[in-house]
């Protein structure tokens, strides 16, 4: 839910910024897919002309450093499996901890014999 309300702000937000921001945003994003989509399985490869980009980028937009974080899509997966996993581990065991209890019957059954 949280993170809902967060990505509706951000694109209110997104309504005030100015045309050129969000082309330069737009130019950012598609140069870290092309990046991904050229680099070998396991790391992305990060060329000199790369680095050029950026550096000019950040001459123009001073919010560049928001948008270089380059993820797979592999880890984003792996992340939401692992938030699953941890999610369901918390709401299998909530609110049964230690042995189950045993009914009186079965207790005056063991303890008669």
């Amino acid at each position: 839910m949280r993170n809902i309300l967060i990505s509706l702000i951000l694109a209110g937000l997104a309504g005030f910024r100015t045309r050129l921001g969000l082309q330069i945003e737009i130019l950012a994003l598609r140069h870290q897919i092309n990046v991904l989509q050229r680099s070998v399985p396991g790391r992305a490869r990060i060329r000199a002309s790369d680095r050029i980009f950026w550096t000019w980028l950040s001459r123009f937009w001073p919010n560049w450093r928001s948008t270089l974080v380059i993820v797979k899509p592999e880890t984003i997966i792996a992340w939401h499996r692992k938030g699953f996993r941890l999610f369901w581990t918390w709401k299998s065991n909530r609110g049964r901890t230690g042995r189950p209890r045993i009914s009186k019957e079965i207790r005056t059954l063991i303890s008669a014999q």
